[in-house]
């Protein structure tokens, strides 16, 4: 965390420039320590003009959300309704974990607004920088063995991406199965972690990342031409617990459609959402690649591919990449 010294002397002089060696004497810290700590302020969303021979002056503070404002968000029975709101910590999908054993019941939140170690797909790092996105997880203890697991991770792209385009007009679609594009680029990622005993699930957590008010600068050099947020694609910011309160609400009722249903509901609705579907493809598995034009889902949520000797195969687990232009 940064030195709260230095931010205190900033929000006491609003609109004002102060010198770097003002701050270096007033703090009895170096100029080099001053422009690190700067640029700490900087990481954890708040922006500062910096002019030679003038100083910092602070532009704007992050937007943090509020346990009352998320609590009002929210129209749902359970989902959300017990939440643990943190400035920061590794990675939600942690504190979750730690909820469940702990006895936690279904429809426990987590969210924070920064992630030190947040954890993508296939052990992926989650670029999670303060006060600019979504960066939440959600317990579920579906009574379903534990080869339904995909099916839910399924669930969760459909609701979010339900959610993000209520919310934003933004035209999301999901690439299977769980990312979130837009024009290409990826908005929103999903990891689903199963805990399972004698073959059935003791509890999944929904993990969610949603690049929410994420500007251009934000994006390191290696996700800049692969990543997005909604801020960028529609050029305003988002309300991120208007967004949180519709991600909690599709999820309770599309849950609530499964587990009464059965996945041939949601599956239609993935199938709607899909950016995948009739495109032609090339899978990364773990007994190869297999290519081919993807034409859906089959009713235990894997992915049909036609193969070019029209042999269809059935992907449950791999990593899809669109062949010329993605969607």
């Amino acid at each position: 965390m940064s030195d709260s010294r230095l931010l205190d002397m900033l929000l006491s002089r609003p609109g004002e420039y102060i010198s770097g060696e003002e701050i270096s004497r007033k703090l009895s810290i170096s100029r080099t320590a001053v422009w690190k700590q700067i640029n700490k302020l900087r990481e954890e969303g708040y922006e500062f003009e910096a002019v030679s021979r003038k100083g910092y002056r602070l532009v704007s503070k992050p937007e943090k959300l509020e346990y009352s404002t998320l609590l009002q968000a929210f129209s749902t029975v359970s989902f959300g309704r017990t939440l643990k709101l943190m400035d920061v910590t590794t990675s939600t999908q942690e504190e979750v974990r730690l909820l469940a054993e702990h006895g936690a019941s279904e429809g426990a939140l987590v969210i924070a607004e920064e992630q030190t170690i947040g954890r993508g797909r296939q052990g992926r790092k989650w670029h999670s920088p303060a006060g600019k996105g979504i960066w939440m997880s959600l317990l579920l203890r579906p009574q379903l063995p534990l080869s339904a697991a995909p099916q839910l991770t399924l669930l969760t792209a459909v609701a979010v991406c339900r959610a993000v385009r209520a919310v934003t007009g933004i035209g999301v679609g999901i690439k299977w199965p769980n990312d979130l594009l837009v024009r290409g680029r990826k908005i929103c990622g999903i990891l689903l972690e199963s805990v399972g005993e004698d073959e059935m699930i003791r509890y999944c957590i929904a993990g969610i990342g949603i690049d929410a008010n994420l500007e251009p600068d934000d994006l390191p050099p290696e996700l800049a031409s692969i990543a997005t947020s909604l801020q960028i694609e529609s050029g305003r910011k988002v309300d991120r617990a208007v967004l949180i309160g519709a991600v909690m609400t599709e999820m309770e009722k599309l849950y609530g459609l499964y587990m009464e249903e059965g996945f041939a509901p949601i599956g239609h609705l993935w199938e709607a959402l899909s950016v995948t579907t009739g495109q032609h493809i090339t899978v990364k598995t773990a007994q190869g690649e297999v290519s081919g034009r993807a034409v859906g889902l089959e009713e235990r949520g894997g992915l049909l591919v036609m193969q070019e000797d029209d042999s269809l195969t059935t992907i449950f687990s791999g990593e899809v990449h669109f062949d010329g232009c993605n969607p």
